[in-house]
């Protein structure tokens, strides 16, 4: 119990690392939150400048695959096998912390990225194809935002029969709270999916 509270704090501690807010503000003196979406993940930061939000979502992404890492070597010499549930505890932890960083106030980014680079760790036959499922919904409907929520939803049925989940309830319940948390997150572009508002890859707002 005390190594699973330890990954816990760690991975939230990690995952709420703000490299988006952080970037903007050392190299462009700005604060990411008050332009564009006004949110602290790549896509917002990549408006400001391309490079840095290229940066923002491989920093974003290895933070949730450190997590992962930590929880592995924490709990891999206690446990048989592997740690899946120590894993996925850390992934979720980790999501959590991006969304909800204790810095900014509890007000952070969608978890996207961070998630994808927790999971790929935990389950990376389901996010290879989670990834496919993104790539082509953006290039047919031309919406990030629609990509990244279908491809998260897919992610814990991927999981269930491709990474053999059946028989880890706890570790899958822990990775569809994460999924979940994501898709909640992408209320407000949801939203404008259904009012025909959101912005298309390509096209420049009115």
């Amino acid at each position: 119990m005390r190594t699973l509270s330890l990954i816990a704090v760690l991975s939230y501690l990690l995952g709420s690392i703000p490299f988006g807010y952080l970037l903007v503000r050392v190299f462009r003196g700005e604060d990411v939150r008050h332009s564009g979406s006004g949110n602290i993940g790549a896509t917002n930061v990549s408006r400001k400048s391309p490079v840095l939000g290229v940066v923002t979502l491989l920093l974003d992404a290895l933070k949730g695959s450190a997590a992962v890492g930590f929880a592995y070597l924490l709990s891999g010499r206690i446990a048989s096998g592997i740690p899946y549930e120590a894993m996925s505890l850390a992934a979720f932890c980790a999501v959590v912390g991006h969304i909800f960083p204790v810095w900014l106030k509890f007000r952070g980014g969608k978890g996207v990225a961070t998630g994808l680079g927790a999971f790929i760790i935990v389950v990376p036959k389901a996010v290879l194809i989670a990834v496919g499922i993104f790539i082509a919904v953006v290039v047919v409907f031309r919406y990030v935002s629609l990509g990244s929520v279908v491809a998260v939803a897919s992610l814990p049925l991927l999981a269930y029969k491709i990474n053999s989940y059946q028989s880890l309830p706890v570790a899958l319940a822990l990775l569809a709270s994460a999924c979940l948390l994501i898709i909640v997150k992408h209320h407000e572009n949801i939203r404008r999916l259904l009012a025909g508002t959101e912005r298309r890859v390509g096209r420049k707002p009115a």
